[in-house]
């Protein structure tokens, strides 16, 4: 398959590619402004890239990987670069609640514009399938578990743009005929999270750093933590399972775990890796934040035969592990 990936230099497209590049037959162009990724994390994925101009891409060719430095905010290069791909998918975003409420018109233009162009590359050139990444928080405040029948009712404006994205998705399915599946990830913690600022990297570097470790709150909001080899897997299958045009998708591990579960386990995975005690504060809560969240997973499991398989702690080993050899 020809695979655009957007975003993909970041900490989910660059294990996406690597998985990908197992099949020497698959081909993919990755666009990515590298405000976040670099052409490193790329190389760690896969060394043989190649970068190419907007005006002088090379054709989708098996076994190669191209990189074109690009923003998803452009239109006119969003048709140009989504010419010839199988599927799109679209992972380049500002990401978290933190710097959407601080900055609102950036978070609705990139996740909203940049979300519209790459849909309309798609209409423009005939891609049959786009996969959308998505996320928990346009639900906002609810008695969980989530599910994809639930009415939204986003509280930040991070959630509010996921939101709108998923409506597109769902207009470009139902007006133009493209497959396009939103998946709502929990949150996506593991290996090659270097620029990541969700809290289990967030952790790890400032315990490695010899830092505080700081909760937001008192640390009794929960969330569903999915390790990031089950989440390649589920964006593998929405991309390539027949028939799931126009879906959403809760992908987590139908698990609620409090932030401080969370920490008490990676506090043990620490020590076990030889790391002294670390101390731990708790701040004020952040504002847009949710108390609850967790997702029921049953019409993942029914509609593309995906669940998720590591626990947290053997995640958070194969995390920790990572951040110790980088």
């Amino acid at each position: 398959m020809k695979w655009l990936i957007t975003g993909g230099c970041g900490f989910i497209g660059k294990n996406l590619i690597q998985k990908l590049m197992e099949n020497q037959e698959n081909s993919i162009r990755v666009v990515d402004n590298l405000s976040v990724g670099t052409r490193q994390d790329l190389n760690w994925a896969f060394p043989a890239y190649i970068e190419s101009k907007i005006d002088q891409l090379h054709n989708f060719s098996s076994k190669s990987v191209e990189l074109v430095v690009a923003d998803i905010m452009d239109a006119d290069s969003a048709i140009k670069l989504t010419r010839g791909a199988d599927v799109i998918v679209h992972l380049a975003a500002n990401t978290g609640v933190g710097p959407s409420v601080e900055d609102p018109r950036s978070d609705c233009m990139t996740n909203v514009i940049g979300t519209f162009n790459y849909l309309e590359g798609a209409r423009e050139n005939n891609v049959s399938r786009f996969v959308f990444a998505s996320s928990g928080a346009p639900i906002g405040e609810c008695v969980p578990p989530i599910h994809e029948e639930m009415a939204a009712h986003p509280v930040s404006p991070y959630g509010a743009s996921k939101l709108a994205g998923e409506g597109y998705c769902s207009v470009y399915k139902q007006t133009y005929g493209i497959n396009t599946v939103a998946l709502r990830f929990g949150n996506v913690y593991g290996p090659g999270s270097t620029h990541k600022s969700s809290v289990v990297a967030k952790f790890i570097r400032r315990a490695m750093a010899g830092k505080v470790l700081e909760i937001y709150g008192d640390g009794s909001q929960t969330r569903d933590f999915i390790f990031l080899f089950d989440l390649i897997d589920a964006i593998y299958k929405a991309a390539t399972v027949e028939k799931v045009g126009g879906e959403v998708f809760q992908i987590a591990t139908n698990k609620e775990t409090t932030v401080s579960e969370m920490l008490e386990l990676l506090v043990d995975v620490m020590k076990e890796s030889g790391f002294p005690e670390v101390r731990v504060i708790k701040t004020e809560a952040r504002l847009g934040d949710v108390m609850r969240n967790f997702s029921d997973i049953s019409k993942a499991k029914k509609v593309l035969g995906w669940e998720a398989k590591w626990t947290l702690k053997n995640g958070l080993h194969k995390t920790m592990e990572f951040f110790q050899n980088s």
